[in-house]
């Protein structure tokens, strides 16, 4: 039997972006979709764009508390067989993405899949500027590679890891990866399956100190108290806040 998949779009006055990122799920050429929104209180006109959507869909509205409960919200809701968030911003880049994550992982029989991104800087897109280890619980400890826009886990497996942590502003998905990769190996896979826009804001170094540092906390949590591992990764952490700071 046929995987199905569940699409999560969490939104909140997302109306600049939102109707590139539905078109890219609209096109996609696999049939079995489930297109779930969860809204934090849109009133910018993002409600009135699901609305018009000549497709089935389920929307789920008033959601306060962060993108993390957001996302916990659609997880719980979904009832696909394979779930992806994909934010209302970033948007898949062609349309058989779905059909080809479907085809790895039946082949494969894993659990969950993460491909590769470009980066949307205003309407130009742009290739990642460094090519992705290979995966191994270890080499993720050292960094987060995984990008959550192209990231497809099956719903029973994210179901067992609890959710996303609501206490992480920036680095639940980091986290998430982490709890997943103690149960089960990923597909890896090389090519861009999805569009990151990257935003002004985004890119200013407070924010960027502000994810570092919570990404160091996520690592620290998982570590354990091993007092060697906390050791090394906090030398590299402190090497990494010092680069950031002197390059703002």
């Amino acid at each position: 039997m046929a995987l199905t998949f569940s699409i999560i779009t969490c939104t909140w006055n997302s109306a600049r972006y939102l109707q590139e990122s539905i078109a890219s799920v609209l096109v996609q050429d696999y049939p079995d979709i489930e297109y779930i929104f969860v809204d934090g209180g849109s009133t910018d006109g993002t409600l009135e764009q699901i609305r018009a959507l000549k497709r089935p869909y389920r929307l789920i509205e008033n959601v306060g508390g962060g993108i993390s409960r957001a996302m916990n919200e659609g997880m719980r809701a979904a009832t696909g067989d394979v779930i992806a968030h994909l934010h209302s911003d970033d948007y898949y880049l062609r349309g058989n993405v779905i059909s080809t994550v479907a085809s790895q992982l039946e082949q494969s029989g894993r659990g969950w899949l993460f491909g590769r991104i470009m980066s949307d800087m205003d309407g130009m897109l742009k290739e990642e500027g460094y090519v992705a280890p290979r995966f191994s619980y270890g080499t993720l400890l050292r960094r987060n590679f995984i990008p959550h826009p192209a990231t497809f886990v099956r719903r029973d497996l994210m179901m067992k890891t609890g959710g996303f942590d609501p206490r992480f502003k920036y680095a639940m998905d980091y986290d998430m990866w982490l709890k997943l990769a103690r149960q089960a190996l990923p597909v890896q896979m090389d090519e861009p399956l999805a569009a990151f826009r990257v935003h002004q804001g985004s890119l200013s170094s407070s924010n960027r100190l502000a994810a570092m540092e919570e990404d160091f906390k996520v690592r620290l949590a998982h570590i354990g108290p091993n007092p060697i591992a906390r050791a090394m990764h906090t030398t590299r952490y402190l090497v990494r806040k010092h680069r950031l700071l002197d390059a703002a």
